[in-house]
């Protein structure tokens, strides 16, 4: 016997940004945060422009009109699929300790 799940949709409820900072509250009730360096133009953004967000799809997706940047929330919460992050400081984590171990290999 089969088992159907149903599988509820994650949105984003609220959107924030420190000095170097994503901060993004779903509708879940998590806060999931990135650094602002994964996302050049949100970083390069005036306070003000990264204040002025607005949802995608009813919020599977933010989306910044005067910087053209749009991030869906999938990619917040599972950043591996999504981006190639070369500086291993942003890197997430699986990536950091992948990286970390082709170094040690190539040590030896």
């Amino acid at each position: 016997m089969s088992t159907l799940v149903e599988r509820a949709e994650v949105l984003a409820v609220e959107v924030s940004c420190t000095s170097d900072t994503l901060l993004v509250l779903l509708s879940d009730g998590r806060t999931v945060s990135a650094p602002l360096a994964w996302f050049p133009r949100l970083l390069a953004a005036t306070p003000k422009e990264r204040a002025n967000w607005e949802p995608i799809g009813g919020g599977i997706g933010i989306h910044w009109e005067t910087i053209d940047e749009d991030i869906s929330v999938a990619s917040l919460l599972h950043p591996e699929n999504f981006m190639s992050l070369p500086n291993p400081r942003t890197q997430p984590p699986r990536e950091r300790r992948n990286a970390q171990a082709r170094r040690r290999g190539a040590r030896r």
